[in-house]
């Protein structure tokens, strides 16, 4: 059964606005995940807070034209069945999250992303992205390096002192 040319407008409507918030898209071809594979996944996904759509590629054409930031997206890219993963809070979340589970299912592939800026990734690029650490392991390394001198500090300023408890302990016990 067709689709309305209403129930179109919506779509594109709802799906411009998203793009219009997006912080990364990534761009999926999920032919050959079965239902319950594909309900995992928006599972994963959703608890990220990503939503993970399945749209028409003219329809996507038509909400990146609508769309002043991705109004110069090749619209080339958006090519065959196609899955959009919708990330509106983090940049590298969608891309963590499908490459891990493309990771364990082969038939999902990576085809590429959108950024909010309208910078089109290419599937290698995505996967770059996906390995990057996250935002709290990349904190963790700033503090780690930055209070290593400082401990290291400590350390030896500690060692000054235990040296003089040491040579007056040995002094008294001389005496003694």
């Amino acid at each position: 059964m067709a689709i309305s040319r209403e129930a179109k407008e919506q779509a594109v409507a709802k799906l411009s606005d998203d793009l219009g918030r997006i912080k990364l898209a990534v761009m999926t071809d999920y032919r050959g995940l079965t239902v319950p594979e594909v309900e995992e996944l928006r599972g994963l996904l959703r608890d990220e807070g990503i939503t993970y759509r399945v749209t028409k590629n003219t329809l996507l054409r038509l909400a990146a034209k609508n769309n002043p930031a991705l109004a110069d997206v090749d619209p080339t890219s958006f090519t065959g069945p196609m899955a959009l993963a919708l990330g509106f809070d983090d940049e590298v979340a969608p891309a963590r999250v499908i490459f891990q589970y493309a990771k364990q299912h082969q038939a999902l592939e990576i085809v590429g992303a959108i950024t909010g800026e309208g910078v089109v990734l290419d599937a290698a690029q995505v996967k770059a992205l996906a390995t990057l650490p996250t935002r709290e392991q990349l904190i963790a390394q700033v503090v780690g390096t930055i209070a290593a001198p400082l401990s290291g500090f400590v350390g030896v300023m500690s060692g000054n002192v235990r040296s003089i408890i040491n040579v007056l302990n040995a002094l008294s016990e001389a005496k003694a």
